[in-house]
């Protein structure tokens, strides 16, 4: 579940990667059974701080967390993937 109460220490986590890790991160959201409001805030702003830093957010997702970004059309901004596989062919182009 990424809500509102796992977002906050979600973010610090994952920001702190971003800052210190590799350019392009692969994030496996395919167990996730529910994303709320502030879930997808912190998925847009961390995909923001890797395209500042000249790298990528991958995003697994599965039908359910896929379904909750489109139906508020953030399929575009956020590099979603079906699969691993997908997400790491997908930096490998780019």
């Amino acid at each position: 579940m990424l809500d509102a109460f796992s977002e906050p220490t979600f973010r610090k986590v994952l920001g702190s990667k971003i800052d210190e890790g590799p350019k392009h991160i692969i994030l496996d959201l395919s167990q996730i059974d529910f994303v709320d409001s502030s879930g997808l805030g912190a998925l847009v702003q961390l995909a923001k701080q890797a395209q500042n830093s000249s790298g990528t957010l991958q995003i697994v997702t599965n039908a359910r967390v896929t379904q909750t970004v489109k139906l508020v059309r953030l399929e575009k901004f956020l590099a979603l993937q079906q699969s691993v596989e997908a997400a790491l062919e997908n930096v490998k182009s780019s």
